[in-house]
Formats: C-alpha cells, structure tokens, sequence
C-alpha cells in the first residue's frame, strides 16, 4: 500500500489550499453578483429625483394650463424621452385630453413606486409619482437612460469573466511563490553546484519549510556541504600527502647519492619505504573513511577484554609493565561497536598517550554509564595542550611539536579514530584541565546481552 503522506505533505496542503480557493471564489462570486444586481434592481436616488422633477413639470402644467397644458407636456415628453406616460385621477381616469385605452387601463394596473424593484431583465417597468394634492398622479415607462439595469452586460462580463480570470492569476501566482519559486531556487543552486561553486546553498527560505521542498532543501543543503567538505578535505589531504612524503624521498635521494656501504643504504630504504607505506595507509584509511563513510557492522563487545589485548601490544611496543595501564571501568562494561575499528581507535588513542607521557607516568580508562551510553575517559600524566588547540590535534597531518615523520607519528592517528568512532554512533574529543595531562572522551552506545568475545 502507499505510504500516507504526513500531514505537512504538500499533498494535503494543496487539497486545502485548492478547497478553500475554490471556496472562496465561489463565495465571492456569489456575493459580488448578489450585491451588483441588488444594486441594479432599484433605481438610484439621483434616477428617483429626476423622475420626481418630471412628475413637478406636469403637475404645473396641469395646473397653469388644465388639459391642454397636459397634452403639450406629455407630447413634449414622448419627443424627448420616447417612453409612454399619462397623467390619471384618483379613480383611474386620463386628465389630459386622450382617453386611456383598454390596454393602458391594464397597464395602470402593474405601476409601482419608485422605491420599488424595477422588475425582471427584459421588461419595461411603469411607475407612478402622485402629485402633491395626492388627487392625481403621473404614470409612466421608465425612460432607458435611467433603466439600472443598462450596466448588467457589463456586469455579467466582469463577473463571469474577468472575475475568473483574475482570480485564477492570483492562483497560479501563489502557485509559482509557492512550489515553483522554491525549484527554481534549487535548479539555480544545482547548477551552481555543478559548474563549481561548492558554496552553493538553497538557504533557510527553501530549508525551513516542513514539507517535501523544505527535505529537498535541506537534503540538498547537507550533499552540498558534504561535498564540499570532502573536496577541501581531500585537496588538504593530498597537499599535506605530498608535503608529507617529499621528506623521505629527499633522505632516500641523499643517501643514494652519498652512501657507499651498501647495507647501510638498504637499511635506510627499508626504513624509509615503511613510513612512505605506513603513511600511504594510513592516508588512504583516512580518505575512505571520509569519502565511503562505511556502515560497520556492530555487535556487544566487552571492553575489559578488549583493553587487556590493547594493554599487551602496547607493552610490547613501548616496554611499559601492565600496572602503569589502569583499567578503571566496571567489568561489566560492553559497548555496542565494530570490533576491528573500535580496537584500532582506542589502539591510536592509547599509543598517543604513552607517546606523550612522562617516564614513570601512568595512563587510565575510565568510564561511567550515562543513560544508554558508555562514557569512557583515557587521561595520561604527560604536558597536555593548551585549550585552543583540543580540535586541532584531531586535523589530519597535525602536529603540536616539531617531531619528524616516523618519529612522533604523521598526525593521522587522532584523524582516524574520531572518524571510526562517528561511524559507529560514538563520538570523540579532548579536554586538557590545567595542571593535568590530556583527557580522550569517547561516548559510545552501550550494549545489553552476551558481549563478543575478543
């Protein structure tokens, strides 16, 4: 089955959206066209005065002049305005010298007042002014210029048409804000991201939005920055490489040039040969770890068997009896890690400690549980470092003294470990206290059940 999108899913927001535009548009288009013809089905206040000066007009003639008076007005009338209309009694009768007919009787039947609803579309409404006496009245077609309902196709094009139309530009451009913007901004990155420009960034306007954009923006934003921190990373890598190994190539050169014992000189290329291989590895190592970024497979692992293994190659390498390497971790200690990379982390971070400790000084592993975690501390008794540099004693090729390659070590050891520790959910860095030698934390997740034997 497909997956339910989440309810930030752009896919409900553009249901929503979509229903409440619609929504919203029908209302609207409701409302506006209940309004207009509202509007258009009475007459205006101005319509309704002219109409009434009308009305004055007659009666004055009608009192000045009697019938005759009225005839010349409403003959006047119809010239000017081409509409019927008659001047009537009380009782329905004709005041001007015509009589009504059957059909004007009728027609004095349908009059309305002038605050009244002109009527349907199409026909011609009859209204009456009375007089002021309130004995007689005028009656008469509403005379086209004053008809409301002349704007209604105007209207009915505004309403049904333009209306729509600017509606569904008001659509498409939030669409484009909306969905468009945003792809336009990461196909922009993209293709700067492509022709080299590694700074390349969608930024927080694409990255903070919570739906499918916003994880593209992000996922866009973390490969940009992944690269570009392997590109730079790699380019140091090989230029400090390069550094690295021109050292013993000038001391392999000189001593073909001016050794004459030639078990001497193989001696020397043997020597140089393990710490160009030795660096090369390592270098190597460093990279993959980088740029591959390997899924270790990981299973319970007992951290005292693990330290006594480590206790006893490095006994052997550095001549230090057992009892100056202390384990003081509860026995029960197991952490959840890869065993190969966790015992060659904690192999580096154990050789820089001994490296750096005095004569008789003494190197210790701590470690207490912190919720699902295992909180480990590897302190020697030796100078330490000054807070400025805790960071970058981790920095491929760094080195705090003037040791020479295969000396001091190559500044890899540290590289490694931090990366191999990461790798497995852990992570690693250094605190130096004043007055005491250098503090290795590594904080790994801890493991329940039988532990892996080592």
């Amino acid at each position: 089955m497909p997956e339910v999108p989440g309810w930030h899913s752009l896919f409900w927001k553009l249901i929503v959206g979509l229903a409440l535009f619609c929504l919203l548009t029908v209302s609207m288009h409701l409302d506006l066209e209940q309004r207009v013809y509202d509007s258009m089905s009475t007459l205006s206040p101005r319509s309704q005065q002219e109409l009434s000066a009308i009305a004055g007009e007659a009666e004055a003639a009608w009192r000045e002049r009697g019938r005759e008076g009225l005839d010349e007005f409403l003959h006047d009338f119809y010239q000017r305005e081409q509409v019927w209309a008659v001047v009537v009694d009380q009782h329905q009768r004709s005041l001007s010298s015509c009589a009504l007919s059957d059909e004007e009787a009728l027609r004095l039947s349908f009059v309305r007042r002038l605050d009244q609803k002109v009527g349907r579309p199409g026909g011609q409404p009859v209204f009456y002014i009375p007089f002021s006496d309130g004995q007689a009245r005028l009656v008469l077609e509403l005379p086209q210029r004053l008809d409301p309902r002349n704007a209604r196709p105007i209207w009915d094009f505004l309403l049904h048409s333009v209306l729509p139309a600017c509606l569904a530009i008001l659509l498409g451009t939030l669409l484009y804000r909306w969905l468009i913007a945003p792809l336009v901004i990461l196909r922009r990155q993209a293709n700067g991201l492509s022709a080299g420009d590694l700074s390349a960034r969608v930024g927080p306007p694409v990255a903070a939005r919570k739906d499918e954009l916003g994880e593209l923006g992000r996922a866009f934003d973390h490969m940009a920055e992944r690269l570009q921190g392997t590109v730079v990373y790699q380019r140091r890598l090989l230029r400090d490489l390069s550094h690295e190994l021109r050292t013993p190539l000038s001391r392999l050169r000189v001593a073909s040039e001016g050794e004459s014992d030639p078990q001497v000189l193989r001696q020397r290329l043997d020597r140089e040969i393990t710490i160009m291989q030795t660096l090369v590895e390592h270098s190597l190592e460093l990279a993959w770890l980088d740029s591959e970024r390997p899924q270790f497979a990981r299973e319970p692992i007992r951290l005292q068997q693990l330290w006594d293994m480590l206790v006893e190659d490095a006994c052997f390498e550095a001549a230090w009896s057992g009892e100056r390497l202390l384990f003081e971790v509860d026995e029960d200690c197991t952490v959840y890690a890869n065993l190969t990379s966790l015992a060659q982390a904690l192999e580096n971070l154990l050789r820089n400690a001994i490296r750096h400790s005095p004569p008789a000084g003494q190197v210790r592993l701590t470690g207490v549980r912190e919720d699902d975690c295992w909180h480990l501390c590897l302190i020697d008794e030796g100078p330490g470092i000054e807070e400025r540099y805790l960071e970058t004693i981790f920095e491929p090729f760094a080195r705090l003294d003037s040791a020479r390659p295969g000396d001091g070590g190559f500044g890899l050891g540290l590289s490694i470990a931090r990366s191999a520790i990461a790798l497995q959910g852990g992570r690693l860095w250094a605190q130096s206290p004043p007055g005491s030698g250098l503090q290795m934390h590594l904080l790994l997740p801890a493991a329940e059940g039988q532990a892996q034997s080592v």
